[in-house]
């Protein structure tokens, strides 16, 4: 007979006693579960890293730990999950899946009580290398960034959580100003519009901000009446963040934001300024990596890599105008991903150069970050998601 363990619980002048299982759904127990905030780990996988990790944050204290080790999967550098939360889906950073010449994208099943994720099923991501996937507000599909290969692809999300047919491929064309970067098209992220009829796609090595008008019926991307927006040679646009009617760039090539003003109802797109995300006095290398709007709207963050920053602006919500804040010291070496936590307290910064994940508390009036004395390692860890967010 299997043993149980029993634990003494006294409350005021009663004497219980409960099986030790039932002891999670104790009131105290309760409010320190509620108190964590889970997310999970995209990494690039070696001799410090074997997939996808999963943490908790502390939202009163800001301490974060690290779990374990989520699922197994070589490369998944980029995370996302499913509107219901209960599915994970990765890309598999690499040109060699299957024993084909393309990445891979992957599906996974999250495990609530546990965090642990179940592998639902495996694709070929329609293209090599890629780097960054984005789901639609339905949760029916799926479209991922071919990095390599410089092309999109459209997945339907089956009913249980597994990835379906590819619907829709697009391959990008032509070539940027730097011969070592831009040789040729590098789709780099993807991100559906708000009313979820458009898809934006930074492509690095065309300096270009494709747009794709989205059905959400079939699956299928076609080019919007104004098909991209245009930016200087040689920036590298890598990511875009959106507030609004204003769309906020980040280039990965000259460590620039360049923010545009966009209305496709009309349509209207005006590139309105771009800013340095550096200060005036760094001279040494330097690219730009994630950026990312507070909840509130009030401020922007930029990660430089070199400088080993985070740049901090103020964001006028009637001109979209940038002001900046502070450049701050991100706490560890090539921050690739910086993530904000849903209720704008904390940010977090993915230090893929010195296998850490750093915490910074946010001052609500200033916009300023500052460090929480509280980090964790892990192997190259280039992607932060919330599962709450």
């Amino acid at each position: 007979m299997r043993k149980i363990k029993w634990l003494t619980v006294i409350t005021a002048s009663i004497l219980t006693v409960l099986p030790a299982g039932i002891y999670d759904c104790l009131p105290a127990e309760s409010n320190q579960q509620q108190n964590k905030l889970p997310f999970y780990i995209g990494t690039y996988t070696g001799q410090r890293s074997k997939g996808i990790y999963y943490g908790a944050l502390d939202k009163i204290t800001g301490k974060i730990e690290l779990k374990g080790l989520a699922a197994q999967t070589v490369n998944p550098s980029f995370l996302a999950i499913h509107p219901n939360k209960k599915f994970l889906y990765a890309v598999n950073e690499t040109s060699n899946v299957q024993g084909k010449r393309q990445g891979g994208l992957i599906g996974f099943a999250i495990d609530e009580k546990t965090g642990e994720l179940k592998e639902l099923n495996q694709t070929l991501s329609g293209g090599t290398g890629p780097c960054h996937l984005a789901i639609d507000k339905t949760g029916h599909y799926i479209v991922v960034a071919n990095y390599g290969s410089g092309s999109i692809a459209c997945f339907r999300i089956n009913p249980d959580g597994s990835i379906g047919e590819q619907t829709d491929h697009i391959q990008h064309t032509g070539k940027g100003a730097n011969p070592r970067r831009q040789e040729g098209p590098h789709a780099h992220y993807v991100a559906f519009s708000h009313n979820n009829l458009y898809v934006f796609v930074c492509d690095l090595g065309i300096d270009k901000v494709m747009i794709y008008k989205f059905d959400p019926d079939i699956g299928k991307l076609a080019p919007a009446e104004i098909p991209s927006i245009n930016l200087s040679p040689g920036s590298g646009p890598r990511h875009i963040a959106f507030l609004g009617n204003f769309a906020y760039i980040i280039n990965e090539l000259n460590s620039t934001i360049t923010f545009v003003k966009i209305d496709l109802s009309k349509p209207d797109v005006q590139i309105l300024d771009t800013i340095s995300t550096l200060p005036t006095d760094f001279t040494n290398a330097n690219t730009t990596a994630e950026i990312v709007v507070h909840p509130s709207g009030d401020f922007i963050y930029g990660s430089n890599r070199g400088h080993d920053s985070i740049a901090c602006f103020r964001i006028n919500k009637e001109t979209g105008k940038l002001t900046l804040i502070d450049i701050v010291k991100c706490g560890g070496k090539t921050p690739r991903n910086i993530e904000i936590t849903p209720d704008g307290k904390y940010l977090l910064s993915a230090n893929q150069g010195s296998d850490s994940i750093t915490v910074f508390r946010i001052d609500n009036k200033t916009g300023r970050p500052e460090p929480v004395d509280s980090t964790i390692e892990v192997g190259s860890p280039v992607c932060i998601v919330f599962v709450n967010k």
